[in-house]
């Protein structure tokens, strides 16, 4: 059984399975490895992402978890990226176009 996750921790890796799920993911360094395609590394990638990984220690989950809600607050994940968002939860992104009544 599983140890139980934080609100934030289960919202980054339900973020992180649904990149998965899209095609999305990526390995490595700034994705430098190339698409993800087995499902338990997304799930590996989902737990380190969250601070929840049981093979690093608290202190090292606690910074990967800062690292992810640094990375959401700002929209630089590959679902935001791809979907337009400026962080997650965010609806689609307004065009800066003025509108003319």
């Amino acid at each position: 059984m599983a140890a139980k996750q934080s609100p934030s921790q289960r919202k980054t890796a339900g973020r992180v399975m649904h990149e998965f799920a899209h095609g999305e993911l990526k390995s490595g360094r700034s994705g430098k490895g190339g698409k993800v395609k087995s499902r338990r590394q997304a799930i590996a990638i989902a737990l380190k992402e969250a601070g929840a990984s049981k093979y690093e220690s608290k202190s090292e989950n606690k910074r990967n978890l800062a690292r992810s809600k640094r990375k959401e607050a700002t929209g630089r994940t590959y679902q935001q990226e791809r979907e337009g968002k400026s962080h997650v939860g965010a609806r689609r992104r307004k065009s800066s176009r003025r509108r003319t009544a």
